[in-house]
């Protein structure tokens, strides 16, 4: 097993001190999935899960090795929801994507049709993310987590909610992202996360562009159903021609 312990301890030299592999390539699976997330593949949820098991490791730095790294509770914490929720996000996206090859209403190659949350759940989140912050801060501070803590607790809370969000398929899932990258940045260099926080700096714009992609996917993938004009045989009485046409 020691040649296992010396690979999982693997790091690239860098000017005063080294970056631990598996962080780095944990961010390449992150940033594999996001990618996949964007175009709606069932594939980026079982991709985002291997890379949340190796930042696990990274951010447990008390557990895992790492006498120089600091633990970061709320980053550590969300890499255990992310396994939890991706695994919910998977199943929904399979059925999803089942259900619309059926239906033939949607390319085969994509999972779901992206929807717009409705401003109560738009409401509910923005208090969910706040107020969660807000009650979750105290339990990680005293768990001895980074300071500044409110800032490690905003990583958690957000990338629950917009985890989630992608789950259901709501456009906003990725301002949330964007919301938590622009505390998340500051909060790992400080830590000295470097990989994961320069990885930040390019999810930042990268979750830009993909609310723009699923804004422009709801615009133009309606359901077959919402899109399908009436038709005129229907009304004149004759069903049997109806029949035929369909």
């Amino acid at each position: 097993m020691e040649w296992f312990i010396d690979v999982f301890d693997w790091t690239i030299p860098i000017a005063g001190g080294g970056l631990l592999v598996r962080e780095v390539v944990g961010n390449l699976f992150g940033l594999a999935s996001a990618l996949g997330g964007m175009v709606r593949r069932v594939w980026a949820w079982p991709v985002g899960i291997i890379g949340n098991v190796l930042l696990l490791t990274v951010f447990l730095a008390g557990v895992f090795g790492g006498e120089d790294a600091v633990n970061l509770l709320g980053q550590a914490g969300r890499q255990i929801m992310f396994i939890v929720v991706s695994i919910y996000g998977w199943v929904q996206w399979h059925r999803s994507k089942k259900e619309r090859e059926a239906g033939r209403d949607a390319p085969e190659s994509t999972a779901i049709t992206p929807q717009w949350a409705s401003w109560p759940v738009r409401l509910g989140l923005i208090i969910a993310l706040v107020g969660g912050t807000a009650a979750i801060t105290p339990l990680f501070r005293l768990l001895g987590s980074y300071e500044p803590v409110w800032a490690d607790t905003w990583t958690f809370v957000g990338s629950l909610l917009a985890t989630w969000g992608m789950a259901k398929g709501w456009v906003e899932f990725w301002l949330i992202w964007v919301a938590v990258d622009i505390v998340g940045v500051p909060l790992l260099f400080s830590a000295g996360y470097y990989a994961t926080g320069s990885m930040y700096i390019f999810y930042g714009a990268f979750t830009l562009a993909g609310f723009f992609v699923w804004a422009h996917a709801r615009a133009h993938e309606k359901p077959e159903i919402e899109t399908r004009m009436p038709d005129p045989t229907l009304q004149s009485g004759s069903h049997s021609d109806a029949s035929d046409e369909r």
